[in-house]
Parts: C-alpha cells; structure tokens; sequence
C-alpha cells in the first residue's frame, strides 16, 4: 500500500493480484481479454523521426518540428488480444476522447473481434487509470455503457492503478514493436503510417492491423444528469473506483 496526494490509499498489490484472477477466470471460460491504451500523439509531415531507414533515395526533412509546419496529427489507440497475441491500432485525426476510445473497441469488435469470439456475452476490459479511459471520468463510463448497448456486450473493466501503465498487456506487448515497425519512417502521410504499422511483426507471432479513424471527436463533454442519476454501472465489492462492469440496459436487471 502506498499513500499517494490528497490521502488517497492506493491498493497496488491487491488490485494485480484481482486482475491476474479475472484474466485467468475470462481467459479459461474462452472470453476476450483485450487491454487499451493510447500511444504518443504524433504529427504529421516532413519532420525527422529518430531512428535508421534503409533506402536507396536521400530524405530531406525540416531542420525544425514547429507545429506549423505539420500537416495534422495522428493519435494511435491501441487495442492488444491477450489470448490471440494479436494487436490493432486506430489512427485518429482529432482528438483523444472517451469516445474516441470506445468507438476504437467498438469497430475492432465489430470488423475482427466478435468473428473469433462468437457467441461471447461479455469481454474484459484492461485500462489505465488516466487518458481517455480515465477512472476517475463518468464520462467514459457512459460512453462505454453507449457501446454495451450497441454492442449488446457486456464489459468488465479492471483499471491499473496510477503510475502504473507499464504492466498493461497493450503497453509492453504491442507498442515496442510497432515503434520499432516505424522507426525513421517520415510520417508524410496517414496512409503511409497505416501500411507500416501492417507491416509489425514479432518471432513469437503478433500480427497488428490498422484502421484509419477520420472522425471528429469533440473535447470537454460531460456525463449527461441522466447517466449520473440513474447510474447504471455495476461497481465492484472490491475497490469499485477501478472495477466495475457496464451491461447492456435491457439486461442491467438480471446481473
């Protein structure tokens, strides 16, 4: 235990050990364990990037990274199969929203996911505690029961504590190999950037896919009253600011 700012107690060590037991409870029964997270945002244009590119053509670059001369920027949410050792990374083009976050499971559920998990009721979620899936945001929450609802999925989400993202599946699994995939690579164009992030490849099997996100996401949203009044999540006994559950609304009565 660790006392953190503002009196908080953080139960670090108790909560791995309940997230080691619900992956291994959702990875026995054969239901997807999938761990989000977003990458560093990155702009687009003719700057330099670290790192070595074998090619047979000189590259000029700016010899300065001021944001006017990008030419947007690119926001990789990655999402990472714990059981299948496959990764996918939404590349979006606005901003990096709760609603981003849910509408990038959303799509992999629907184009890949629910292909290799039919008939699955429910999924397990692995976030962190801060960004876009922030635990301490209502927000998210009601984008996620959007998403339960559309879905009609279930989905557990378990939060790592803060400071804490490391250990997270998606973290240390999946975007090492897609930097890796990248390096020096000058990102002059968001179809570029998609077809080397295909191109990431590991010895022990990850294959990642790429998907372009054109959507406008809109900053500063709140949780409606609704939501907050009727609050529909199922927190957890155990450290419910971390673990709680979002079902779809005509089956919230039977959990």
């Amino acid at each position: 235990r660790k006392q953190v700012h503002g009196g908080e107690v953080e139960f670090r060590n108790e909560q791995f050990e309940y997230l080691a037991a619900l992956k291994d409870e959702y990875l026995a029964a054969g239901l997807p364990v999938i761990s989000m997270d977003t990458k560093k945002k990155e702009h687009l244009g003719n700057l330099y990037r670290d790192g070595r590119l074998f090619t047979t053509d000189d590259i000029e670059v700016y010899d300065h990274d001021f944001v006017s001369l990008t030419e947007g920027v690119l926001i990789p949410h990655g999402l990472y199969d714990v059981a299948r050792n496959v990764g996918h990374i939404n590349l979006g083009l606005s901003h990096d929203t709760s609603e981003f976050a849910c509408d990038s499971l959303g799509w992999w559920w629907q184009r890949s996911l629910r292909y290799h998990y039919p008939g699955a009721a429910c999924m397990l979620l692995l976030c962190d505690a801060g960004g876009s899936n922030d635990a301490r945001h209502w927000i998210f929450k009601e984008d996620l029961q959007k998403l339960s609802d559309h879905l009609g999925l279930g989905i557990t989400v378990a939060h790592y504590p803060p400071y804490c993202s490391r250990y997270n599946p998606a973290d240390h699994r999946l975007f090492p190999h897609v930097t890796r995939a990248l390096q020096g690579v000058i990102f002059r164009s968001v179809d570029l950037v998609t077809r080397m992030i295909r191109n990431t490849r590991t010895s022990t099997g990850l294959s990642v896919t790429a998907h372009i996100m054109r959507k406008f996401y809109a900053t500063k949203r709140k949780a409606t009253q609704l939501f907050l009044d009727t609050m529909p999540v199922i927190f957890s006994d155990f450290l419910p600011q971390w673990n709680y559950t979002v079902v779809p609304s005509e089956l919230s009565g039977s959990y």
